[in-house]
């Protein structure tokens, strides 16, 4: 059985649990694929009621839970924790990112499942970018907590961040800006990457593009105000909108780009 298939029967018998025992069940952190995979078997399990978090509004990486207060009777959150990393000498610090925190976490031993969003910040001392606020599946928070010591050559403190002074954890974006032939989705990603034509539709193919965190296979599709674009590999963009034109005819495209 491929992976597809057994990630289509994990949902399916998660959903129907949750409906026969009247409780909630929980999926691990799922990527845009996965998702993608939940989608196309939505109609089988239309009877129960789900929703789709993944610690803060806008996440990449979410957990489905099934059941509703309704069905159950009683409301229970998503088991999701906040953890904050910093250096333990800022001053000393090197400057971390996203994939620096994402490999110290796989060194412990951790499945990619367990962890959702990796959120990285500017430290207000240093400017230095070494700050990580990462969402994992409560369950193992306190054993990254008591592990995570190290990130490079940086010496860290991992803490849990307490519910009643949740940060505002919002990504940093930055004004974006590209010229290509249309608002079609093909012509601004072969912009943003530089790719030649045959290698921009590969990456249809090869499902790397997303969009509003679902697959998009349809390279002709025109761009909106606020969709959301990641094309994996090259990173993830809001579209703002187009425009003046060149000279040549063709037209700017404003983005914003997630740090």
């Amino acid at each position: 059985m491929n992976t597809d298939a057994l990630l289509q029967g994990r949902f399916k018998d998660l959903a129907n649990k949750a409906y026969q025992k009247n409780i909630y069940t929980f999926t691990n952190f799922l990527s845009a694929s996965d998702l993608d995979i939940f989608y196309s078997i939505l109609p089988d399990i239309n009877h129960v009621p789900y929703q789709i978090f993944g610690g803060r509004e806008g996440c990449d990486r979410v957990m489905i839970r099934f059941g509703s207060e309704d069905m159950t009777g009683y409301e229970l959150p998503f088991p999701i924790t906040i953890l904050q990393i910093t250096p333990l000498l800022d001053k000393f610090s090197d400057e971390l990112t996203h994939r620096d925190v994402l490999g110290s976490l796989m060194n412990l031993g951790i499945e990619r499942e367990m962890t959702g969003d990796i959120v990285m910040k500017e430290s207000s001392r240093s400017g230095k970018r070494n700050t990580a606020y990462v969402f994992c599946v409560s369950s193992i928070a306190n054993y990254i907590t008591d592990n995570l010591t190290r990130i490079k050559h940086t010496n860290v403190r991992c803490i849990i961040c307490p519910d009643d002074d949740l940060p505002d954890i919002v990504p940093t974006l930055e004004d974006f800006q590209c010229i290509a032939a249309s608002e079609r989705i093909d012509a601004a990603i072969a912009s943003i990457t530089k790719l030649s034509r045959s290698q921009t539709v590969a990456l249809f193919r090869e499902k790397k593009v997303f969009l509003n965190n679902r697959i998009l296979e349809n390279n002709s599709y025109n761009l909106k105000p606020e969709d959301t674009l990641s094309i994996r590999g090259y990173g993830k963009f809001i579209y703002k909108g187009c425009g003046h034109e060149t000279r040549k005819g063709r037209i700017y495209l404003t983005f914003e780009r997630y740090v």
